[in-house]
């Protein structure tokens, strides 16, 4: 098996052998919620970060006990799997109040509506702020720090400074190595399609991450040498809230669409910005998490997230943009209109596709996407 293979298998399932070994040799697993939750702080206390999705649920019978009926799919068949006990790995789950649907979900776990495997079960909100100013980027550097404090006090480690600056360092290589992927992706005929980049990804938030970067390297001396896709009719830049399913990029790509970048939630935002390997650790997270280059549309900064993703197309030379946004997601609901506004005013299409967490009207989604190719065609 290829080292491509190796890492985009790990997508379609929700646990993997990674996942089970590092289990069976007594380690601690944290899932957390959103990419604004720092990941290093998980791994300098010696656990494993994961990232949530829900792959691999059919139903959210169970979860929509504790849903209403406006909160999104991804939430709903996230707290199916809680309730049917698919994350018994977890020793624990943080996150941050990104929507009042990931919100609501956390109420479940916190007020004991899911069974957890172990007694106490980890369980930390983040307060993390809406704006980038002075007095939010103190804030933010103490909730890191109490986060930091309460994994020590939960689990009975210690954090030291210098386990803080390797895991830096080992997060940041990481993201080096996947920036340098996506630029193979500017080229003409790239060596990589969208869904195997998405699954590289997902797959670099749901393992080890010193294995991920060995396998990373492995892989990108592998499509270095491969040759490039250049039977497209058009490149595209897929922007949106959580897509976890590669299934969604395979379909566009089937209609002659090559996703060449992307503005996604489990994609480029989990990795674009690094941290500063040379200031106080804490401090450095801080900054790096709340002032990253493409905020979450949970971030009152709209302007500054419509230029990067102006500046992106123009940089991968995108022929059009489709946003990808779950149904009832607000936060994308308007970013989504925004988006589509700007990229018409400077002459990029833009298609808007609303979509559920499982692949569904899948006849009228590839009919949205054939009609919009035709019309941006090269």
């Amino acid at each position: 098996m290829t080292a491509l293979e190796e890492l985009t298998k790990l997508a379609d399932t929700l646990t993997n052998p990674y996942i089970e070994r590092w289990k069976e040799k007594g380690g601690k697993v944290i899932g957390y919620y959103c990419c604004y939750c720092p990941e290093e702080i998980i791994h300098a206390a010696g656990m494993l970060p994961y990232r949530m999705r829900a792959t691999g649920s059919t139903s959210s019978e169970l979860g929509d006990v504790y849903a209403s009926s406006t909160t999104c799919t991804f939430c709903r068949h996230c707290l199916d799997q809680a309730m049917r006990g698919e994350y018994k790995f977890l020793d624990g789950l943080t996150t941050l109040h990104g929507c009042d649907h990931i919100s609501r979900t956390f109420d479940a776990w916190r007020y004991g509506k899911v069974p957890t495997p172990y007694s106490p079960f980890y369980l930390r909100l983040l307060d993390i702020p809406f704006k980038i100013e002075a007095l939010s980027l103190e804030w933010m550097r103490v909730q890191v720090d109490r986060f930091k404090r309460s994994l020590e006090e939960h689990f009975q480690v210690k954090i030291t400074d210098e386990a803080l600056r390797q895991s830096i360092k080992t997060y940041n290589e990481k993201r080096r190595l996947l920036k340098s992927l996506y630029e193979l992706r500017k080229k003409e005929a790239p060596p990589i399609t969208g869904a195997e980049a998405l699954g590289i990804v997902i797959a670099s938030t749901s393992m080890p991450v010193e294995e991920f970067n060995e396998q990373l390297k492995k892989m990108l001396d592998e499509v270095n040498g491969r040759d490039g896709f250049s039977d497209y009719s058009a490149r595209l830049l897929l922007a949106g809230g959580e897509l976890d399913d590669r299934a969604y990029i395979e379909l566009i790509e089937e209609l002659g669409g090559l996703v060449v970048t992307d503005a996604l939630c489990v994609g480029l935002r989990q990795f674009w910005d690094l941290v500063d390997e040379d200031s106080e650790p804490i401090a450095a997270l801080a900054k790096r998490y709340l002032e990253r280059s493409i905020s979450c549309p949970r971030m009152v900064d709209y302007q500054r997230r419509l230029k990067f993703i102006s500046d992106l197309a123009k940089e991968f030379k995108v022929d059009g943009i489709i946003v990808q946004r779950l149904k009832m997601c607000d936060n994308w609901g308007c970013d989504s209109a925004l988006i589509q506004r700007r990229s018409r005013k400077e002459g990029t299409p833009c298609l808007i596709l609303e979509r559920e967490y499982l692949m569904s009207a899948v006849g009228q989604m590839r009919t949205r996407v054939q009609a919009f190719l035709e019309t941006i065609g090269r």
